[in-house]
């Protein structure tokens, strides 16, 4: 199965963007989808996850009150509304996939499979 994370781009500090990710080849609403990011010289970062069934959200505490996480089902799809960018905001996103439900800490380790991630910069 594969994972394609698109929405990537250049944008000013105070946009926004959204990015996808859109799943094929699993049964899309038995997954948990998390939205991760990397920075040059940095660790890779939790930032989001959306569990399967009703939908719910853990942010990190870095995005949080700015980023949004949902699904469309139909769609195979998880979008990350990104709003109120800032520089720091600069990574590499990817989405990564777990069974059924997040866990509050938002852990590389947790989840199975990895998309090839999009480039999102903020300009000051």
């Amino acid at each position: 199965f594969q994972l394609q994370a698109s929405g990537g781009g250049l944008v000013q500090r105070g946009g926004s963007l959204r990015l996808s990710c859109t799943v094929s080849g699993l049964i899309f609403e038995d997954h948990a989808i998390g939205w991760f990011r990397q920075a040059p010289g940095k660790e890779r970062e939790g930032i989001s996850c959306i569990s399967s069934g009703v939908g719910s959200t853990y942010y990190g505490d870095s995005v949080k009150g700015r980023f949004v996480t949902s699904r469309d089902n139909a769609k195979k799809t998880v979008y990350l509304q990104m709003n109120s960018l800032e520089p720091e905001d600069t990574a590499v996103y990817y989405c990564a996939i777990r069974r059924f439900i997040c866990l509050p800490a938002i852990k590389n380790s947790e989840y199975t499979n990895w998309g090839q991630g999009t480039l999102v910069t903020v300009s000051s």
